[in-house]
Formats: structure tokens, sequence, C-alpha cells
């Protein structure tokens, strides 16, 4: 009965791995007929219709006066350092948390600089500002020295110029 049973199972076992047609996958082989397709047949280059811009009008007749190219406007308020800001600063930090901001502002401080800690109350965000400036073009060049002056890290090299909105 025991050889009964033993051989019954060898016989099961050598036709389930007789039954076996192909050790590649349909998938496989779906992909290559695709592919040969593909190259056997002649691309054609979709034309593309140019259509011109819609330019929409402000739903208000009030004219805001927009900022300059790479600047950005925000009301913010002095935290700490500093007597006060001018038109335009260059903004090296942003953090969501206040400490994480004073301790950037002690770092500058330690570093000459004499850094202020400001608060954007509608993005919830404290700017660290490095120097501020009454025109642009002072305040681009300090943001270009600056850059300059700390290749290596990051951060810095992110630094923007903020126009105070009162």
């Amino acid at each position: 009965m025991k050889k009964l049973t033993l051989l019954g199972m060898g016989v099961c076992i050598a036709l389930a791995f007789s039954s076996c047609k192909s050790s590649e996958s349909a998938y496989k082989k779906a992909y290559e007929k695709a592919k040969q397709q593909e190259l056997a047949e002649p691309q054609t280059a979709v034309a593309v219709e140019e259509t011109a811009p819609v330019v929409v009008a402000p739903a208000s007749s009030k004219v805001v006066e927009s900022a300059p190219v790479g600047v950005r406007q925000e009301k913010v308020t002095v935290v700490s350092g500093g007597n006060g800001l001018k038109d335009y600063s260059v903004v090296c930090g942003s953090f969501g948390v206040k400490a994480n901001a004073e301790n950037l502002k002690a770092f500058l401080d330690r570093e000459g600089y004499n850094a202020i800690v400001a608060f954007n109350a509608e993005a919830s965000m404290y700017r660290v500002i490095v120097a501020t400036f009454a025109d642009r073009a002072s305040a681009a060049d300090a943001r270009d020295a600056f850059k300059a002056r700390y290749p290596n890290r990051q951060d810095f090299q992110g630094s923007w110029l903020l126009y105070r909105i009162n």
C-alpha cells in the first residue's frame, strides 16, 4: 500500500513538472511583441497648433503696484533685533518655529551681521533678515555678497529679496 501511494505521488510530480510549457512569462512575450511593432511602425510627428494666450481682465478696478521681478512683497513686523526695516531686505532663512529663526539670528550675529527676525502673519513664517536697505539695487548687491561669502551653505544660496508692505 505504501509503495502504491509513493508511486502515485511520483507520477503526479513528474506530470506537474512536465506540463510547464516554458520558463518565459506571457508578459515578457507581449512586451517583446509590442516593442517589435513599435520599431516596425514609422514615426510620425504630431503637429502642435499654436494658440494665442487668453488675457483675463482683473476682477476689481483697483490698480495694485506689482513688485519688481525677483522680489517678494510681504507685510512683516519686527520680532527681535535691529531698529526697524527699510523697504528692501535680504532674507536668508524662513521658519515656522520662532526658536529656529532665533538660532539662525544668533549665528549671524556671531558672524558680524546685525540680523533681524520678522514675522509674516499671513504665512505664519518667521523671516531671518541679514540686511535692510532703502533701494533695491543695494539690497541685491548685499544678497549677492552674502551668497558669495557662504558658497558651501545651500540654505544661504536660496536668499531672496523682500519688499516690505506697510
